[in-house]
C-alpha cells in the first residue's frame, strides 16, 4: 500500500529537520572560545588570598599577581550550562642562582559551593626543577550541567574559585618573590550535556558584607545573561525524534490494514 503524500512529504521534512539538527551538533562539537582574548583586554593585577576575597576574572580575561612563594592564590569567574572551563595558569619563579632546591606547585578548581572539581585532563600538579624559568599548570573541567542530583557533585552553572599555591618547596625558597598568570578559558559544547531541569538561580554566593572584599558578588554574568534551563540543540533532537516516531506509526498502520475494501466474493455464494 502507498504511504499517502502528506506522509511522504512529512517524511521528507523530519529528513531535512534530522540533517539540519546534525549539522547543528557537529558545529557544536567544534570547540568556540566564548569570548576572546582580544575582546576582553588586560584582566585584573591582583588575587584574592582566600575564597571570600577571590579576585573577579571574566571569561577569556588573562590574570596576573605578583606575591611570595608559600602564598595561596585565589580567583574566581563564571561558568553557565553547555560550557567547558580549561584553566590554565603559569608561575614565573626566581633566578636560578637565588632557589635552593625544586618547587611543586598545585592549581585547585572549586564550583560555587565550594567542592572541589576534578580535572578531566591537564597537569594540575607541577614539579619545576632548581633551574627552571617557570611552572605551567592546566585543569579542564567536565562539561557545565544546567541541572543535578543534589548528591552528585556534577559542576552546575556560576562561579568557580581558583586556588594557587605551591605545595612544596625548600624552606629557604618560601617567600621568595613569584609572579602568576592565570585564564579560565570556556567553550560551548552544545546540548549534549544539557539537563531536563535548570537550577533556580547560579551557584553564585554573595560576597561578605561591610568589609569591602571582592569575591562572588563582582563575578560578572555571562555574555547574554545566564542561560541555565533555555533553548539548546537537544531540542532539536528531541522534537524530530518524536516526528519521525509518530509518522512511522502513521506509515505502518497504512500498509498493515488493507486496502479497506470487501474482498471478492465469487458468484452464486
Amino acid at each position: 500500500m502507498r504511504i499517502s503524500r502528506a506522509s511522504t512529504a512529512a517524511l521528507l521534512a523530519a529528513a531535512a529537520l534530522l540533517t539540519t539538527a546534525g549539522a547543528a551538533a557537529a558545529d557544536d562539537s567544534s570547540p568556540r572560545p566564548a569570548k576572546s582574548r582580544g575582546e576582553s583586554g588586560s584582566g585584573p593585577t591582583e588575587a584574592g588570598t582566600s575564597f571570600r576575597t577571590a579576585t573577579a576574572v571574566e571569561q577569556g580575561q588573562r590574570a596576573t599577581a605578583s606575591a611570595s612563594a608559600g602564598d595561596y592564590l585565589y580567583w574566581v569567574f563564571p561558568a553557565d550550562a553547555g560550557q567547558r572551563a580549561t584553566v590554565k595558569a603559569t608561575v614565573t619563579l626566581p633566578e636560578p642562582a637565588v632557589r635552593h632546591g625544586a618547587a611543586t606547585w598545585r592549581l585547585d578548581v572549586y564550583d560555587g559551593l565550594r567542592r572541589r572539581q576534578p580535572c578531566m585532563y591537564g597537569m594540575q600538579t607541577r614539579t619545576a626543577a632548581k633551574d627552571a624559568p617557570k611552572a605551567e599548570l592546566s585543569c579542564t573541567l567536565r562539561p557545565v550541567r544546567s541541572w543535578a542530583e543534589p548528591w552528585a557533585n556534577d559542576p552546575l552553572p556560576g562561579s568557580y574559585y581558583v586556588r594557587l599555591t605551591v605545595l612544596d618547596a625548600h624552606e629557604q625558597d618560601l617567600g621568595q618573590p613569584v609572579k602568576a598568570e592565570l585564564e579560565p578559558e570556556l567553550i560551548d559544547v552544545g546540548g549534549a550535556y544539557a539537563g531536563d531541569g535548570s537550577l533556580a538561580a547560579p551557584l553564585t554566593a554573595g560576597g561578605p558584607s561591610g568589609d569591602g572584599a571582592k569575591g562572588a558578588a563582582a563575578v560578572a554574568e555571562p555574555d547574554g545573561g545566564w542561560s541555565s534551563g533555555r533553548w539548546s540543540d537537544r531540542w532539536i533532537w528531541t522534537a524530530a525524534g518524536g516526528l519521525l516516531g509518530a509518522l512511522a506509526a502513521i506509515g505502518g498502520y497504512r500498509l498493515t490494514r488493507g486496502s479497506g475494501r470487501p474482498a471478492h466474493v465469487p458468484p452464486g455464494a
